[in-house]
């Protein structure tokens, strides 16, 4: 019998449940990706029921080689969407689409996601975990948990999916944000930093963007999966995770650790010339992008484990040769 069985039954609520440590029937969005590959692990470990949602033939084998459960669709099949979160007694979404050549695609298409999760939860107290992020939430100092995100509506960052989704939490939705570290590391990763050591090799220069003293929030993967863990089984409805090990790595010693670890110099570019220079990454790595944690930690009592950023970048993560 599931949580929300046993809470239709009148015996106690969904969150009581959860609170005893009662296993539950996950489902989650993006399984088979970076973070969403090792939360299902997390989950597994953790003795929880996964099922994933699997784009492709080669997703549903990954999901299903871990020991999950497949339900095959993506971001516009809604319907899939609908069946996944009415059969489990928890949702953890991590999947979007990343079309940064096309973000108002992305946008939308995140947007319908979690109102469609969202809705389905409505009146069951079942907990609803959103990925999100940390731009733009702060200039002048790192961010906290305490800051709300300035994307509100369809056509805003993320098709405003953090706000909507914290709109479910007076309809009954445990809704739990996680916003993550712009940088979620570790051997394998193919995002922010992966990008940037390939522009590193292709210009045989790791650049710099300005001063290089703005941070970057990071974490290491294994970590930010316990903590999308401890939040779907804990965090009470509203809560804002910051998923961050470290507050505010400076980008210029991500550079230099870049252009040790790849065997290029250091060089400074001026912030008009990043894109052309880093790609869409450009965007970001001149940016603000710190962010402090203590809440999190403090209420959910998550303390980061693995490498920092710099050491993996030291140990050959994005410069190793891949499996």
């Amino acid at each position: 019998m599931t949580a929300t069985d046993i809470a239709c039954y009148g015996l106690m609520s969904a969150t009581d449940i959860i609170e005893k440590g009662t296993t539950m029937h996950v489902f989650v969005t993006g399984a088979s990706g970076w973070i969403g590959s090792a939360t299902v692990d997390e989950l597994l470990a953790a003795g929880h029921r996964v099922t994933g949602l699997a784009r492709s033939d080669a997703s549903a084998a990954s999901v299903q080689a871990k020991g999950a459960e497949v339900l095959r669709g993506d971001l516009d099949d809604l319907d899939a969407l609908r069946r996944g979160a009415d059969a489990a007694d928890g949702v953890v979404h991590l999947a979007n689409k990343h079309d940064f050549a096309h973000p108002e695609v992305s946008d939308a298409a995140e947007r319908a996601a979690v109102e469609t999760l969202g809705q389905v939860l409505v009146g069951s107290d079942r907990p609803f975990v959103v990925a999100s992020g940390l731009a733009r939430l702060a200039a002048d100092r790192p961010a906290t948990e305490d800051d709300p995100s300035p994307a509100v509506g369809l056509h805003s960052m993320r098709g405003g999916s953090e706000n909507r989704a914290l709109d479910f939490v007076d309809q009954g939705v445990r809704t739990v944000i996680a916003r993550f570290a712009p940088t979620v590391h570790g051997h394998g990763d193919s995002g922010f930093v992966a990008v940037l050591t390939a522009a590193a090799r292709r210009h045989g220069a790791a650049a710099v963007v300005g001063e290089g003293t703005n941070g970057w929030a990071a974490v290491h993967r294994t970590d930010a999966a316990r903590l999308v863990r401890l939040g779907l089984e804990s965090a009470p409805a509203g809560t804002r995770m910051h998923v961050t090990g470290e507050d505010a790595v400076p980008t210029r010693a991500i550079a230099q650790a870049i252009g040790d670890a790849v065997g290029v110099p250091v060089t400074t570019i001026d912030p008009a010339d990043a894109v052309a220079h880093y790609g869409f990454v450009g965007r970001f790595f001149g940016a603000p992008m710190a962010a402090t944690s203590t809440a999190t930690r403090e209420l959910l009592d998550w303390q980061p484990t693995g490498p920092t950023l710099l050491e993996d970048i030291a140990d050959g993560a994005y410069t190793a040769p891949r499996a």
